[in-house]
């Protein structure tokens, strides 16, 4: 039987708060495409909604910003597009590990394959519709399961326990 402390540590961890998702996309009608296949998913993550790469890049390197469990992409855009940020995101650092996968018109087939050589997770080819990213619904529990994995080891960290 768990005691109460770790019951309570353990409720905590189960019931944080899920991470953002990250839309970059600077298209109104594909962000809002977006949206709406989240919302038919009953994706319950808050999504944060950036026009570019280069605010994506100010968005999570600001302080107190949550980083997202997940990046969805558009490669044409204006400022910053989608390679030049994947280049900058996926150099070094914590930003590295935040998977992404790339939103893309079906012109841009051959700019996809480019991009896996810098660690996308995958593609979906607009228009996004509720199908298409059901087909990531296993891929988003595995980051949930595992962002709560990632909280539970710092959690035995700051108490001085070892990772199990």
């Amino acid at each position: 039987m768990l005691n109460a402390k770790l019951k309570t540590v353990l409720l905590k961890v189960l019931n944080a708060k899920l991470k953002p998702i990250l839309l970059v996309e600077d298209d109104i009608v594909d962000a809002m495409t977006v949206k709406r296949a989240l919302k038919e998913l009953k994706v319950q993550n808050e999504l944060v909604h950036t026009t570019d790469g280069k605010r994506a890049l100010e968005y999570l390197r600001t302080p107190g910003n949550a980083k997202p469990c997940v990046i969805f992409l558009d490669l044409n855009m204006p400022e910053m597009n989608g390679v030049e940020f994947l280049q900058i995101i996926k150099a070094k650092g914590i930003l590295k590990e935040i998977p992404v996968v790339i939103l893309a018109a079906s012109s841009e087939e051959k700019n996809i394959v480019g991009t896996f050589h810098l660690g996308v997770a995958g593609y979906i080819f607009k228009p996004v519709d509720a199908k298409k990213l059901d087909e990531f619904k296993p891929v988003k529990m595995y980051w949930t399961v595992e962002q709560r994995r990632v909280q539970r080891r710092h959690y035995n960290r700051r108490q001085g326990r070892q990772d199990k």
